[in-house]
């Protein structure tokens, strides 16, 4: 796959991602990960190229949720995470997973892609508040030593 069909594909399987944890984090907690992922992958005809890193990012972050929790409430000031919205939280859910956990996608990336989920699925004010808190974040861990699970600014995406 091409560098470009590469980002392409993992910018579907972010909104794939967004939409199955939206889900989740909606009425819908009894369902489990696999039953919203497959029902969303089917009902929706989620483009086969997508699926893999969308569920590798679902269950990423659901494992990791606790963690992911406690640092966006740290690094969103006067906002706690359960007074955000939920097309919010996931996101920076999301994002903060990406920064976190994988390393062969780049900090600034997952905070772009992030801000774009937020204007395109968030409020007028989403993609300034991701920025804000993301931002906050990359700071932190751009300036940190690297880890075996940390992560850099190399160009994959």
């Amino acid at each position: 796959m091409h560098r470009k069909e590469k980002r392409g594909a993992r910018r579907k399987a972010r909104e794939l991602s967004l939409q199955v944890l939206f889900q989740l984090d909606t009425g819908a907690r009894d369902q489990t990960p696999e039953e919203a992922f497959s029902l969303f992958c089917h009902s929706f005809n989620a483009p086969p190229e997508a699926r893999n890193y969308a569920w590798e990012l679902v269950v990423g972050v659901r494992q990791n949720l606790d963690a992911l929790d406690v640092e966006l409430n740290r690094a969103s000031e006067h906002w706690r995470l359960d007074r955000m919205s939920l097309v919010d939280r996931n996101i920076l859910r999301l994002a903060l997973y990406e920064m976190r956990f994988l390393p062969d996608v780049p900090l600034k990336v997952s905070l772009n892609e992030a801000i774009d989920l937020g204007k395109k699925y968030g409020t007028e004010e989403s993609g300034a508040f991701i920025n804000g808190v993301l931002d906050h974040i990359h700071h932190q861990l751009a300036s940190a030593p690297p880890t075996a699970s940390g992560n850099g600014d190399a160009s994959a995406g």
